[in-house]
């Protein structure tokens, strides 16, 4: 019985030990650039407008895209215009 214990407590520290991922998308800005290469590829988000992200793109295997995660913050939505 010691022994099966001593392996299940084994293998879960050993899972519980694998580091952890960052979070691929900052939500404190609206555009990302995601670069492709040989060693893999990562998405960097760092950029307040395309055209940043287009310059810091150009020449390289990228793209920029549109931050899913991209929080607002003290921005008010727009407020709706039409028949009441």
């Amino acid at each position: 019985m010691r022994v099966p214990a001593c392996m299940i407590l084994m293998i879960g520290t050993m899972v519980a030990a694998v580091p952890a991922r960052a979070q691929t998308y900052d939500p404190g800005y609206p555009v990302c650039l995601q670069t492709y290469g040989i060693d893999g590829s990562y998405i960097e988000c760092s950029f307040s407008s395309l055209a940043q992200c287009a310059a810091s793109a150009s020449g390289r295997s990228a793209q920029c895209l549109n931050n899913p995660y991209f929080a607002h913050g003290d921005r008010k939505p727009p407020r709706q215009r039409g028949v009441y």
